[in-house]
């Protein structure tokens, strides 16, 4: 079993917002697979399960907030009984240009308070993630910046970026993190 989490925020006002970009990467595999998410208040997420190349795939994005994150997961990890290295997390990247995606093995929060989060709970730093690009920063602070809605003149960008990140995460699914570096790195 594995468990695909994407970051973001709750609520409509944060909807569209850069650091919702791994909830739209979610929310993406989840209609392209006409899955629709439930409410797991036990859990802290909403929660969707998907069956990919004979495995069970639990697909969740967390009610917490971002700073919150790793409850989420942590919950999820327990009662689903997966391991650190069937997790793959996907969110936003402030210091990758918008329209890139990368994924990565293990590694630090790199100021990202979800990551943080997550490896505060998880108790490891060393799970698969995947980037999607969301910059770059202009100068403003970035706890402003990650919260503004993507402005009219990037939806194009913002709708391919979507796209291959979700066809990365199916691919992810059926490789492994190698194959998939040097695929979408």
């Amino acid at each position: 079993m594995k468990l695909i989490t994407g970051l973001g925020n709750i609520g409509d006002k944060y909807c569209f917002t850069r650091h919702n970009a791994g909830f739209m990467v979610v929310d993406k595999i989840a209609l392209e697979n006409n899955l629709s998410f439930k409410q797991d208040s036990k859990l802290k997420c909403f929660i969707t399960k998907l069956r990919q190349a004979d495995e069970d795939v639990i697909i969740i994005k967390p009610t917490t907030f971002m700073n919150l994150s790793g409850e989420a997961v942590r919950a999820v990890m327990d009662y689903y009984k997966i391991k650190t290295e069937d997790i793959l997390v996907v969110y936003d990247d402030i210091a990758l240009d918008l329209g890139r995606i990368r994924f990565r093995a293990n590694g630090s929060d790199g100021g990202h308070n979800g990551i943080k989060s997550i490896i505060k709970h998880i108790g490891t730093n060393k799970f698969d993630r995947l980037k999607i690009g969301i910059g770059p920063q202009p100068p403003i602070p970035s706890e402003n910046y990650v919260l503004q809605n993507f402005p009219k003149e990037h939806q194009q960008v913002l709708k391919d970026v979507l796209n291959t990140s979700a066809e990365a995460v199916m691919f992810y699914l059926e490789n492994n993190i190698e194959k998939s570096q040097n695929k979408f790195n």
